[in-house]
């Protein structure tokens, strides 16, 4: 490890395509050089997503994102800020998960070190102001009612519930209109003092830069402390419902069945992203070819991982007529327990490239290679070489899948369905929306599922 100076940032070169610098405070930078762009870009990362949010708060890692746009002294208003960014030519924006917050802004290169100096006045010196707080009270509900009324982005947060429960990971991302119409300057402003400190802090930029850049780091971000040793609410260990359901009035239903898997960081997860490439990756992917050139039951289908530091699923999704969605849901979980034989090696190849080519494709370019390497040091601690994925994509084999197929899928299904016979009053739509729930967990499970539903 570096000496650090409390004066001037240290840098230690990690690999080849980042090298990492230690500001005076602890925050970690990493630096990717580009020669072949004009353009460089600088993030600006936490670790402190929606999984920080806690009962009373919900919703306000996210609402903390928007009202770091709000105004500082320097730039009192949201429009101001725009304005100053856009004039150097500049485009920023931001974005909450569940273990991360970041933003970003990218520039010309020579233009860089102005967008630093708005990125960071925003994330220090944000006013907190009562009546912008207000006002972005009503942007984010009408945020939340365009997510809720986008049955793919739904039923993915819905999923997250039936996994997590009552837990923040559990929890819609931007919260509850409830919560956020409650939100008072003081909880945004102690969840900002709380969590956005310098341990878990990471600049990362990349681009036409150097080390030249960090003096100007250090003096925009190097001073403040602040207090250590946070840690969210672990991930629970998985008890409770296999299925949640909601109605909504349409002809489609959406439907989401998956898996447990492991957190982002363990050892097998380049064996689940090609069980994931397997399942779902393109249009050559069992799903794809099964439910869309077979059988035609839905425009698309695709499966994703979802990992986080502590937990994670593998998970597939489909949008299907609502008539057909017991023999889609049966045509998904016989996909799933098909993954559990050994897969043949030209299949295992071709996944393997795939995954490859996404990866790769994913980093072309610097905003892309940023946030990258932020979210790998601020979640794993490390910033991994890409080389190092594409070399863990080259060593899974035909029996790590068979295997971590067995040991993920040993946990059982877990199935999300969003459709418009779900009306307990109904004994007819019970019947109809059974129908869906056993054809992937079997009809030896048949009353408690009823009585799932019913409840």
């Amino acid at each position: 490890m570096p000496v650090v100076c409390k004066s001037f940032p240290v840098v230690e070169a990690v690999s080849t395509t980042f090298r990492r610098a230690t500001l005076g405070n602890g925050t970690r930078v990493l630096t990717a050089p580009l020669a072949h762009v004009d353009s460089a870009v600088c993030v600006i990362g936490f670790a402190a997503g929606q999984r920080c949010d806690t009962p009373e708060t919900k919703g306000v890692a996210h609402f903390l994102e928007h009202v770091m746009f709000t105004g500082t002294e320097r730039r009192p208003t949201m429009s101001g800020i725009a304005e100053e960014i856009e004039s150097i030519g500049a485009q920023f924006n931001a974005s909450t998960g569940r273990d991360l917050t970041h933003y970003w802004i990218r520039s010309t290169a020579e233009l860089l070190p102005e967008g630093i100096d708005i990125l960071a006045d925003m994330l220090r010196n944000t006013r907190f102001d009562p009546a912008e707080i207000e006002r972005e009270k009503n942007v984010i509900v009408e945020e939340m009612l365009q997510t809720r009324q986008a049955p793919r982005e739904y039923v993915d947060e819905v999923f997250e519930h039936l996994l997590y429960g009552d837990h923040p990971l559990g929890w819609f991302l931007d919260g509850t209109e409830e919560a956020v119409r409650a939100m008072t300057p003081e909880a945004l402003r102690e969840f900002w003092k709380r969590w956005y400190t310098p341990e878990r802090t990471v600049v990362a930029l990349a681009g036409k830069v150097d080390e030249q850049v960090l003096p100007l780091l250090e003096e925009k971000l190097g001073g403040a402390a602040g207090p250590d040793g946070a840690e969210p609410k672990p991930a629970p260990d998985g008890s409770g419902a296999r299925v949640e359901l909601e109605s909504r009035d349409s002809s489609q239903a959406e439907l989401c069945l998956g898996v447990r898997s492991y957190r982002r960081d363990h050892p097998d997860r380049y064996v689940v992203e090609i069980l994931r490439t397997l399942l779902g990756g393109g249009m050559s992917s069992r799903l794809y070819r099964e439910l869309v050139a077979e059988r035609g039951l839905t425009y698309g289908a695709a499966a994703y991982v979802r990992a986080y530091s502590d937990a994670g699923a593998l998970l597939a999704q489909a949008s299907v007529n609502v008539d057909r969605a017991e023999e889609a849901v049966a045509a998904m979980a016989d996909i799933f327990r098909g993954l559990v034989e050994r897969v043949p090696e030209d299949e295992l190849a071709k996944a393997r490239n795939y995954a490859k080519g996404r990866f790769v494709f994913g980093l072309e370019t610097p905003l892309d290679l940023a946030l990258f390497g932020m979210g790998r040091e601020a979640v794993e601690g490390r910033a991994a070489e890409p080389a190092e994925v594409v070399a863990g994509f080259d060593a899974v084999t035909a029996e790590d899948v068979q295997r971590v197929a067995a040991y993920v899928f040993d946990g059982g299904l877990y199935l999300a369905v969003i459709h418009r016979l779900i009306r307990p009053e109904r004994p007819d739509d019970i019947e109809a929306i059974a129908e869906v729930t056993r054809a992937a967990f079997g009809k030896e499970r048949e009353a408690w599922m009823v009585e799932e539903i019913r409840g």
